[in-house]
């Protein structure tokens, strides 16, 4: 048959394949029995062809080219159509039964954040959210972020988190990491880099951010930064995607840079100490004496690396006033930012009054794309 025809019978993706059979039957003027024997199939297969009951195979199709005219790769398609469809039509029956399990989700913030698109059919907006975790189904997204936000979690001795935010959070820190190229995980490349982020807490955000993510790239860490929705409550988190690339994931929770500062290594910490079967989020209260343990080791890690205990000696015993002159001057003499210094004597070392010298710290906001900035270019 010429092109003619196969122009004519655009595919309906919904109807069955054998409707259009039927039409070209009647066209040709036709039977099905006298179909039947020109390609040697039974006549109950040619009907149930027609009615839907059957479908039109690879071999089927061939046979249909040679009698008809009309080529295999339009009937394989046709049927490839309709099977999809029918396909599509059973999940949105399933759906439909389901989208009351989007009250759990934090749609409207994950919009607003711009993570997901907005669609006024519910159907389609679980699907958009199903795509948005890479789940197929509520029960998948049950049994694959369930068992992740098992974990024992440092929950807010104020604050209740809420899983489903968290679980969002986490999971656009996935996708943000999937766009940065690593290089294989090394620990001695690292470590190496951590001193030269290290160097970095002096210069502004437009300078040390695009620095971080670029050093812990090439030592295999992919660095994220995703603002937090609300009653996700966290302020960083860790975790290995596989056994080459790491994932350190902060929501700047605490503008300021002491806070800031202290979370990134705090999860370089896990990274270098810890295993890589471990999840780590962190800002809430941990049960398990195990991850206990392995919290405050990061803690100490980042402690340490910040301002080293024997450095932090010598200068307390030296000083007879924490002055912010002080504090500068020893800040400038370790080469990190002064806002460090204060943080670590307000709530590690418990000998600086929460309300003193905050002058000398920064108070960092988001702008679009995830980029942080200096609030008002000031200190705080």
């Amino acid at each position: 048959m010429n092109s003619t025809i196969q122009n004519q019978y655009t595919p309906d993706y919904v109807s069955p394949p054998g409707e259009t059979l039927e039409e070209i039957l009647e066209e040709k003027g036709m039977t099905q029995a006298e179909l039947k024997q020109r390609i040697g199939r039974p006549k109950k297969t040619i009907s149930e062809i027609i009615n839907g009951k059957a479908a039109i195979t690879p071999e089927t199709a061939l046979q249909l080219e040679r009698v008809l005219g009309v080529p295999a790769s339009f009937w394989n398609n046709r049927e490839r159509q309709y099977r999809e469809a029918l396909a599509h039509q059973k999940e949105r029956e399933h759906l439909e039964g389901q989208v009351s399990w989007l009250e759990r989700i934090p749609v409207r913030d994950m919009i607003k954040q711009q993570w997901i698109q907005s669609y006024p059919d519910k159907v389609a907006q679980l699907r958009e959210i199903l795509n948005f975790f890479a789940v197929a189904s509520p029960e998948q997204w049950e049994k694959i972020w369930g068992k992740t936000l098992s974990v024992d979690f440092r929950k807010s001795a104020r604050f209740e988190s809420d899983p489903s935010a968290v679980a969002a959070w986490l999971r656009k820190g996935e996708i943000e990491a999937e766009e940065i190229v690593c290089a294989e995980y090394d620990t001695n490349k690292f470590k190496k880099a951590l001193q030269e982020i290290r160097a970095l807490t002096v210069e502004s955000p437009e300078v040390f951010q695009p620095a971080m993510v670029q050093l812990c790239a090439d030592s295999g860490v992919a660095l994220v930064f995703v603002p937090q929705l609300p009653k996700t409550r966290t302020c960083g988190a860790t975790r290995w995607l596989n056994s080459k690339k790491a994932l350190i994931q902060l929501s700047l929770r605490y503008k300021t840079n002491d806070h800031f500062w202290f979370a990134f290594f705090h999860e370089a910490g896990h990274i270098l100490l810890h295993g890589k079967r471990d999840v780590f989020l962190e800002g809430q209260d941990i049960q398990d004496h195990s991850k206990q343990d392995k919290e405050k080791e990061a803690d100490n890690f980042a402690a340490d690396l910040l301002i080293p205990s024997t450095e932090l000696m010598q200068f307390l015993q030296s000083s007879k006033r924490l002055s912010k002159e002080a504090i500068e001057q020893f800040a400038s003499k370790i080469g990190i930012a002064p806002g460090i210094v204060v943080g670590r004597l307000q709530h590690r070392e418990k000998i600086l009054q929460p309300s003193h010298c905050n002058g000398l710290k920064q108070r960092f906001e988001w702008t679009q794309f995830n980029v942080i900035k200096l609030s008002n270019g000031k200190k705080s």
